[in-house]
């Protein structure tokens, strides 16, 4: 057993090491979901900046903020009484259920750190973060991709993320966004200075459109405010 993870250790440093030597400059959606270039990358490669879907800017060294758990599981516990029978707990016992709430995308530790390889091979299943690092501000360490599968599959974007203060998360020194696209389209992660959308502009100027037609709001500013969000509702067709 300590041959094993020796041999894995060694192995795990040597391809940290290599995927050092090689950074892309920036990475777009775009390209993480076409094929022509994503088959050319390799699992593991650090990216300096992402740009997502809607066009905001992820870099080491940002800081994000932490939603709300999106998975959520039950445990039923049976206190005293007899044994349960067809699911009818007999003799006077009585069960309690705990609902855990956990990030679906949000990882404890390095997505193969040491904690979750142990876990891994103890047949356990990764330790998610938990509720109780909600609306936590967190900063970019790194930022990594793999691919969804084999090369031929697109690229899932994948942060490192530690406290801003350099204290840890518990006994966790670090987070991992497995996949952040999906985190951020479920709420998992906020941005703090997110670009609004094509579609929260016209909301947002529909919203000033009736507040201006029952007179709380000036034609004036109403006109300086469609000036502001035209530029981007008519540039995002």
């Amino acid at each position: 057993m300590k041959k094993i993870l020796c041999l894995f250790t060694v192995l795990l440093f040597f391809v940290n090491t290599h995927s050092q030597k090689q950074a892309i400059e920036k990475l777009t959606y775009e390209d993480a979901n076409n094929i022509d270039y994503f088959i050319k990358v390799k699992n593991n490669t650090r990216v300096l900046e992402y740009i997502t879907q809607d066009g905001n800017s992820l870099k080491v060294g940002d800081t994000l903020v932490l939603g709300r758990p999106t998975s959520e599981s039950a445990i039923s516990t049976t206190y005293g009484g007899g044994a349960s029978t067809g699911g009818i707990s007999a003799g006077g016992a009585r069960t309690k259920t705990r609902v855990n709430k956990e990030f679906e995308f949000i990882r404890l530790g390095r997505p193969a750190g040491f904690g979750n390889v142990m876990s891994a091979m103890n047949g356990e299943g990764a330790s998610m973060a938990g509720v109780n690092l909600a609306g936590e501000v967190v900063k970019i360490d790194e930022i990594k991709v793999a691919h969804k599968g084999s090369k031929k599959k697109p690229l899932r974007l994948i942060l490192i993320m530690g406290e801003i203060n350099g204290r840890a998360f518990g006994i966790n020194k670090y987070l991992s966004v497995l996949d952040t696209d999906l985190a951020m389209s479920y709420g998992e992660i906020l941005l703090k200075n997110k670009k609004m959308t094509r579609d929260e502009a016209i909301a947002k100027l529909k919203e000033a459109k009736d507040l201006m037609d029952l007179g709380l709001m000036s034609e004036e500013e109403f006109k300086a405010m469609r000036s502001e969000l035209q530029p981007l509702i008519m540039g995002n067709k």
